[in-house]
Formats: C-alpha cells, sequence, structure tokens
C-alpha cells in the first residue's frame, strides 16, 4: 500500500535537558490504515527512538495510549490518521503532571479511584461452598453501563474541574462507586458515603459533560455522577436508607 508524508507536533519533555516542554515536529510515512498510535510508533522506531509514549493492547481495551490529539483527549489506536486534516498535534494527557514526553503521572489518578472502594464489600462472606452470588439480567442491567470504564483517565483530562480544583475526587472514581453502590451484591454503600459527599466528591460537579463526550466505551460517568447526586440527597434528607453493612 501506498504511503503518504503527514505532519506531526508532538510535545517533548526530557526534564534532563529541557526546562519547559516544547513541540518538535516529525514527518511521518503513513498507510491508510494507520493510527495516531502507529504514526507514534513509526516515529519511535525509524525516526526518534528518544520519543516516549505508553500503549499496549493496540484494540480500545487497556487504555493506557490516551493522549490530545488535536487538542481532544482519545485513545490514539482509536484515531485514525485520516480523519485529521493537516498537521496533527499530540500531547500528553492535561490535568496530569508531565513525566516524560507523553508520559503523564498517574498516581493521584489511581489513588483516587481507590479512595471509592470500587470493589464488592460484604458484611459477612458467604462460604465457597454455598456458590455464587446470583443476579437477575434486570440487576445486572441496574449497573452494566457503569462498568465498563478502562481506566483510560480520558475523562479526567476533558474535566474542567479538575483544571481548577486538582483534588476532585473525578468522574471516573464517581462512576465506579455508583456502580458498586447499584450492585444487589454490594453492601458497602456508607463506606463510599462520604468520600462522595465530601466538598470535593461528587457536589463539586459542575456538570459540564465533557466526561461523557470523551468516553471511549460510553460509560457516560455525567450521568451517574447526577444519579449519584439523586441518591445522596435522599440518604442526607432520610428518605432512601444508606445500603450498608451494618
Amino acid at each position: 500500500m501506498e504511503t503518504v508524508i503527514r505532519k506531526f507536533e508532538v510535545l517533548r519533555f526530557r526534564p534532563e535537558q529541557d526546562p519547559e516542554p516544547v513541540f518538535q515536529t516529525y514527518e511521518v510515512p503513513c498507510l491508510p490504515d494507520f493510527v495516531v498510535l502507529d504514526a507514534l510508533n513509526a516515529i519511535k522506531d525509524d525516526i526518534d527512538p528518544t520519543l516516549s509514549h505508553r500503549w499496549s493492547c493496540r484494540m480500545g481495551v487497556c487504555g493506557s495510549c490516551g493522549m490530545l490529539v488535536n487538542g481532544r483527549p482519545v485513545l490514539t489506536c482509536n484515531a485514525f490518521v485520516r480523519g485529521y486534516p493537516g498537521t496533527i498535534r499530540v500531547e500528553p494527557l492535561s490535568n496530569f503532571p508531565i513525566v516524560r514526553d507523553l508520559i503523564v503521572e498517574l498516581d493521584d489518578f489511581v489513588r483516587k479511584i481507590q479512595s471509592v472502594k470500587p470493589w464488592i464489600i460484604r458484611k459477612i462472606e458467604k462460604d465457597v461452598a454455598d456458590g455464587t452470588y446470583l443476579q437477575s439480567p434486570e440487576q445486572l442491567d441496574e449497573f452494566k453501563q457503569y462498568s465498563m470504564c478502562i481506566n483510560c483517565a480520558l475523562c479526567y483530562a476533558a474535566c474542567p474541574v479538575l483544571a481548577n480544583e486538582p483534588d476532585f475526587v473525578g468522574p471516573a472514581a464517581i462512576a465506579l462507586a455508583h456502580r458498586y453502590n447499584l450492585d444487589s451484591r454490594d453492601e458497602g454503600n456508607r463506606e463510599r458515603f462520604d468520600v462522595l459527599n465530601a466538598a470535593n466528591g461528587l457536589w463539586a460537579c459542575s456538570y459540564a459533560n465533557e466526561c461523557s463526550q470523551v468516553c471511549p466505551k460510553h460509560v457516560d460517568p455525567a450521568m451517574a455522577i447526577n444519579q449519584a447526586k439523586l441518591t445522596g440527597a435522599l440518604q442526607w434528607t432520610g428518605v432512601l436508607p444508606k445500603k450498608s453493612m451494618t
């Protein structure tokens, strides 16, 4: 297949030599079916081996290749080069510290995800001999959409609240908390309640809906946040009890 030369502006930051991030331009031979990740790999393999970026599965599953392409958070393995006219600008995800080039520091993101305890919590675990916890299809449908999150952090890069309030727990964490609160097998609502209803919790969200616009798995974290707000308000007023372990 015939290649086409495409121009890429890639943000570079090498802390040992760059006082500030700078853009570097590359001319990359691209096949018709190239995605942006293919172009970045071509740069690293054939043009500039010093370029650093993350990727793993190349199938839109692992979430590790998230970057800004022409200013929008995307999975670069899903972003076809032919869909971008002119020069393509690639930058690391916004709202995260840059470690090197297109790689960002995700420790705070992971900490926020862990803070909402995104796992099934039970007061008393069933004995293995008693079998699994059964659910009806209707019970599964209650939370299935919110379980599709791949922790790609695109929603955090798009979130205008995080840009100004870095302590905001963020859309992915809230959506995951809501997913487990909706799960018929879970009894951990009370344990997540204080995190979700803290000053930097779900009430800090201004509902810009940017998180849902960029989500590659259509989790719709903005809807999860609004549903969690309604549930939280009803729990505060006592209209709705907290599903809990006590």
